[in-house]
């Protein structure tokens, strides 16, 4: 049972702070998104939240891999990138700021990276279930820098 919580919780976890960043990007999505000159990769809006959801399980479980490893450190960085993971809602959408939300993700690519290359020392089924995520991340950081560049 112990074991089931330390990655059932926070796979929950993860899966609140999306669900709370999605409801933050509502109206901007709504509103001011569509009118955005966007990269033709751009995905269908309805495959976000699908993928979103995938990853936030994904970045869970691997937390439940640190917290057997023992691992201070990735459990830190793994902290720190969902809150930049959540701040960049807040800059992109809330506050409507794509270059803002360009510096965000950035820094939040070198988090993954740091917490990817950290864990593969020492905790590798962490790291190996943050690399789907790491691709998606600079899928995204592609898309913003787009966004940035064409408006």
């Amino acid at each position: 049972m112990k074991r089931f919580v330390l990655y059932f919780i926070p796979a929950v976890v993860c899966l609140l702070v999306g669900f709370t960043a999605g409801e933050l990007q509502g109206e901007a999505l709504k509103v001011w998104y569509p009118g955005l000159a966007k990269s033709v990769l751009t995905p269908p809006p309805a495959l976000f939240p699908v993928v979103w959801s995938v990853m936030y399980i994904l970045a869970g479980v691997s937390l439940g891999c640190v917290l057997e490893c023992v691992n201070r450190r990735m459990v830190f960085l793994w902290v720190v990138q969902l809150f930049a993971n959540f701040l960049w809602s807040v800059l992109f959408f809330a506050l409507r700021n794509p270059a803002a939300g360009f510096a965000d993700i950035v820094v939040l690519d070198l988090l993954v990276a740091w917490y990817i290359h950290i864990g593969l020392r020492s905790c590798r089924t962490a790291a190996w279930l943050f690399m789907p995520y790491m691709l998606w991340l600079l899928f995204a950081t592609y898309l913003n820098a787009v966004v940035v560049v064409c408006n």
